[in-house]
């Protein structure tokens, strides 16, 4: 017998329970409200310390604001929380290699296939659903209409410049697919950048320049191109049959070991979340100011965020669960409040991967499997931040979109949101790309700076929560397949039992020439009968 005990409205497969064992389970309940006080502060400890982590940080940075500190004492001041990402940082490249080794080689081929595909399809959607949303509440609030004396120098910022072409930018999407260097692939990713050339010269002797892209490598993590070569590695580990059983038994307690070092982290989680919240709030210029000229972009981004992730993504997860979305969403508080904190769904990954599995059952095969996929490719919330400022810089100049220009924010945002970094404002570059796609100024990018630390929080959370609900319906699909499995298995059984007959071969070498494997001697004591006794029983059967 599986046990099946709920977890935040999912079953999770156990091992057999004894009655003994429940009658021990059910003295051990505690009964006082102190006694069951107690239990709930020892099982949800780490996220009430995580949700007060930011709580002591915002009333920090408010106290510490007054005292105004110098950059070098801000900086000081930022160091735990700095700490703390680098920490998360640190186990994210063994985390995400050996996560996707390990699910890749431990599920079939078939069954691959079939979760991959249902992956790509939801996380294309719902980044699709998500860029419409956010273009319609644009369209509809239109926080950029009546703004246009609004510029970066009213704000006090500076300049955002980028003249990277959005051909390019694909491009270079799909080379840091195929990394030239898996160990470069660690640390550095490939960009273009480019250079004037002299090509010749004109009539009147002056010289003629030529732009040529030339690549260039950037540090930070090729996470797109390391996931791609882990997935196809382990896949080709799992072909290789018993061969490839220890180096697949070495990615699997790499792993193991990696979540033991995650869970130590956890722990550090609430200081260091309430000192980058903290130094976040000390770092703000003029708050007021900004919310004045820009509070219509936030209430609209706002409303986008909480449209998509309260009622659209809770939605999907139902329709093809039918279970409750929300219970599944209580048990991911600390991944959430750590998303909102660093604004990385990266740092996040390791944290969302701990609860999914602990706290809302989900098969480590499948989790280990999607998750890193998600953190890299499932921008939701960027596709909506992404959008929104598309749209807002366009309203900002008094420039009219047409159904065209719309129709390729929505592919642009859907497309670049794949190779979007998942770092604090690594979503600026592609608002970039958009607006070179439907040919917008870039200049007022430097406003998306300015509520870029308000909104890209909230995108962070929506991303991640897309993640788990992805990673949750999958379990749920998998589910659903071993069931239908183990029904087929029970089926065949049953077929088999029902063709086997009770027959008495004639002669010994009809036995020998005639005996199928199906037909079996269901009567074994007669071999031992009288010869009396075998000559009535031919004669019966005869």
């Amino acid at each position: 017998m599986e046990k099946r005990s709920g977890i935040n409205g999912n079953s999770v497969p156990g091992c057999p329970v004894s009655t003994a064992a429940a009658e021990v389970t059910t003295k051990d309940e505690p009964k006082t409200c102190n006694e069951k006080f107690l239990v709930f502060l020892k099982r949800n400890l780490l996220v009430i310390l995580t949700v007060s982590g930011v709580l002591v940080g915002a009333g920090l940075g408010m106290m510490v604001r007054n005292m105004h500190l110098t950059r070098a004492e801000i900086t000081y001041f930022a160091f735990p929380g700095e700490m703390l990402l680098r920490m998360l940082k640190m186990v994210m490249l063994p985390l995400v290699v050996c996560s996707l080794v390990s699910g890749a080689a431990s599920l079939d081929t078939r069954s691959l296939g079939k979760l991959g595909g249902i992956a790509v399809a939801y996380f294309l959607v719902t980044t699709l659903i998500a860029s419409a949303i956010a273009v319609a509440l644009a369209l509809i609030i239109k926080p950029g209409v009546g703004a246009g004396g609004l510029n970066t120098n009213a704000v006090g910022l500076e300049k955002f410049t980028t003249n990277k072409q959005t051909t390019d930018s694909f491009l270079d999407l799909t080379r840091n697919l195929f990394p030239a260097n898996l160990v470069a692939a660690a640390f550095r990713s490939y960009a273009t950048e480019y250079k004037n050339i002299i090509v010749g010269n004109s009539t009147n002797g002056s010289f003629i320049y030529q732009t040529v892209p030339v690549g260039t490598e950037t540090d930070g993590m090729n996470i797109l191109g390391l996931v791609l070569f882990a997935m196809v590695f382990g896949v080709a580990l799992r072909k290789l049959g018993p061969e490839g059983e220890g180096l697949i038994s070495f990615f699997n307690a790499f792993n193991e070991a990696t979540m033991v070092l995650v869970t130590w982290i956890m722990w550090y989680v609430p200081i260091g979340i309430m000192f980058l919240v903290g130094s976040k709030i000390v770092e703000m210029e003029d708050v007021v100011l900004l919310v004045t000229s820009l509070g219509k972009y936030i209430l609209a981004s706002t409303l986008g965020h909480i449209i998509h992730g309260g009622i659209v993504l809770p939605l999907i997860y139902f329709g093809f669960t039918r279970k409750n979305p929300f219970s599944f969403l209580s048990g991911l508080i600390a991944p959430f409040t750590t998303a909102f904190a660093t604004c990385s769904s990266s740092a996040t990954l390791p944290s969302m991967m701990k609860c999914v599995e602990e706290n809302n059952g989900v098969d480590k095969r499948i989790s280990r499997f999607i998750l890193p996929i998600g953190a890299t490719v499932n921008m939701d919330g960027a596709a909506i931040f992404q959008c929104m400022a598309a749209v807002f810089i366009a309203q900002l100049n008094d420039i009219e979109l047409n159904t065209g220009q719309i129709f390729t924010i929505l592919v642009t945002a859907t497309a670049s949101s794949v190779g979007a970094a998942g770092i604090p404002a690594g979503g600026i570059i592609t608002i970039a790309i958009i607006l070179e796609a439907i040919g917008l100024p870039t200049n007022d990018l430097s406003l998306m700076l300015a509520v870029d630390w308000i909104v890209d929080r909230m995108s962070t959370v929506v991303n991640v929560e897309g993640d788990a609900l992805g990673a949750g319906i999958l379990h749920h699909i998998n589910q659903q397949d071993l069931k239908k499995q183990k029904q087929q298995q029970r089926e065949q059984e049953e077929e088999l039992t029902e063709v086997r007959v009770e027959a008495v071969a004639n002669t010994r070498e009809e036995e020998e020439e005639e005996t199928s494997p199906l037909v079996t001697h269901l009567h074994p004591g007669r071999a031992h009968d009288s010869p009396m006794e075998e000559k009535d029983a031919m004669e019966s059967f005869l």
